[in-house]
């Protein structure tokens, strides 16, 4: 099966990498979505931002675990693993087409008709981490894919415990678009968050919600921020 690099298509800005850490590959017949940890400049365009071998080793670990955890408990809300190459750092995931995001052309207006009960279907998949113990601070509506009308949650390489020793924004910044930092740094006062100081994990969560307000809409994010 062929396999080529896998961009989102954003008004204004043309083909945009799909993710910050690894290289995103998607087969020919759009069946089948490959997660390569992998630092590959071209995919990349140069942009690279998780260039560490140990840091990069550090998310494909994080995404094992919190991958097959949840597809364990919770297979309805991630694409079925289709395979595992180790060796490689690849996973394989079944979906159908584009990620939620591509289907609504990157436009927030366009969501309802993609998935008409995105929301509650989202709102769910939150709910399940709760249950699982564990946050997930990879929120971008790129993280999702649609197979038969039903939500599936990707990227758990930004995953922590509710249990682990607490970090900081400066700890992980390396992984956070630029734009996003911007974005969060208006809500630091507003939350009582030190930039470069450990934070509890519920009060990072509440952060990153807020600066999604630009990628979903305000309803949502009130309803996500009283799940967390």
């Amino acid at each position: 099966m062929n396999y080529e690099y896998y961009y989102n298509d954003v008004p204004g800005e043309g083909k945009s990498r799909n993710n910050l850490v690894y290289t995103s590959l998607i087969s020919k017949d759009k069946k089948t979505f490959v997660k390569w940890y992998y630092n590959d400049t071209n995919y990349h365009q140069g942009k690279n931002q998780v260039v560490n071998e140990n840091l990069m080793d550090e998310k494909w670990q994080r995404e094992l675990k919190y991958l097959i955890k949840t597809a364990n408990f919770f297979p309805d809300i991630v694409p079925k693993i289709l395979d595992i190459d180790y060796k490689n750092k690849k996973i394989y995931l079944e979906i159908d087409g584009f990620d939620f995001w591509n289907k609504a052309q990157c436009d927030i207006s366009q969501y309802n008709n993609v998935l008409p009960d995105w929301q509650d279907q989202m709102l769910n998949i939150i709910e399940k981490h709760n249950e699982l113990n564990f946050y997930k601070y990879s929120l971008h509506p790129s993280s999702y894919f649609i197979v038969n009308n039903k939500l599936k949650s990707i990227n758990y390489f930004f995953c922590y415990d509710h249990d682990e020793p607490y970090i900081s924004i400066k700890d992980v910044e390396s992984h956070i678009h630029i734009n996003r930092q911007n974005i969060m740094k208006k809500y630091l006062d507003q939350l009582g968050i030190s930039w470069d100081v450990p934070q509890p994990w519920a009060k990072m969560n509440k952060l990153c919600l807020e600066t999604f307000r630009t990628n979903y809409p305000t309803d949502f994010i009130s309803k996500a921020l009283k799940i967390v």
